[in-house]
Order: C-alpha cells, then structure tokens, then sequence
C-alpha cells in the first residue's frame, strides 16, 4: 500500500475509533485506534489512544501513547496537556507541571484552555488560590465560553473572601 493509501486508512480507522470512543465502546476503539496506528503512525492516534486508556483507568499506558505521539509530532500540544491531566489524576502535580507548560507553548494545539484549567487544577490542590485563580483567568480569556473555567473562578473567589 502505497504512503496516500497508508494515511488514508488511517484516517478512516481514526474516525471511526473515535465514534467508538464516544459510544462507550472503549475496547472497539482500542482496537481500531492500534489498527490506525499500524496503516499509518499519527500525533491524534496516539493520542486519542492514551485518551482511551485513561477512560479505562490505564493512566501509564496512556501517558506512554502521549509520549509516542509527541516522538510523532512534537510540535502537537494535545499529549502535553493530556500527560499534565494524567499525572493530576495520579496525584502528582508536581510533576505534571512541565508537561502544562510544554502544552501552553506548542505551536499546534487548539485548545491552549485547557493546559491553564489543568495548571490552575495543580495550584488549587495545593492550596495556590491566587496562582490558581489566574490559571483559570488565562482559560477564560482564551476561552470565554468555557464553564469549567468560570465555575472555578467563581469558587476561588468565594474562598478568597
């Protein structure tokens, strides 16, 4: 199969893994997630198969595909964040930092929100109000529509008084 060929089952394969995903049906897109990856090794497959993982509770497994996706693609921020949430959801927020702040500077993300949310997330668990608090701004500037962000700021600001 030739290089076009490759890439384009992949991309057919990834989306209907991420149907999957979406339907609950985790050991479905699992599978076709790794069957995308063989036809053709992409940042989102890696990804979104480590985005899988964690729905499964594989946190190490999923931080391992964020790695492969970021050897892919470096520049692709959604791994970055991803292994930040990870680590958050492991307990280990110091370590999740860098890899926040390595999210918030990649040149190809579309949801720079989301490493300042899970940044902000970091400082609140460790009794950061004020450093949390201006997490949650930066989300919210980038995304004003974001209601995670805002639910937060309204929280912090309740604490503070």
């Amino acid at each position: 199969m030739d290089e076009k060929a490759s890439l384009e089952r992949a991309v057919k394969l990834f989306h209907e893994a991420h149907r999957r995903q979406m339907q609950g049906e985790l050991d479905e897109a699992v599978r076709l997630y790794r069957e995308s990856i063989h036809a053709h090794p992409t940042a989102e497959a890696h990804t979104f198969l480590g985005w899988t993982y964690s729905f499964q509770g594989y946190y190490e497994e999923a931080i391992e595909e964020c790695k492969k996706a970021i050897a892919v693609d470096p520049d692709f921020g959604n791994p970055y964040n991803d292994i930040g949430a990870y680590l958050i959801n492991l307990g280990q927020m110091d370590e999740a930092i860098p890899w926040l702040e390595k999210a918030m500077r990649a040149r190809r993300y579309e949801a720079y929100h989301y490493p300042h949310c899970n940044l902000g997330r970091v400082y609140l668990a460790k009794g950061m109000l004020k450093r949390a608090l201006e997490e949650f701004e930066r989300a919210l500037a980038i995304e004003p529509n974001y209601p995670f962000a805002r639910q937060a700021i309204e929280a912090i600001q309740q604490q503070l008084q």
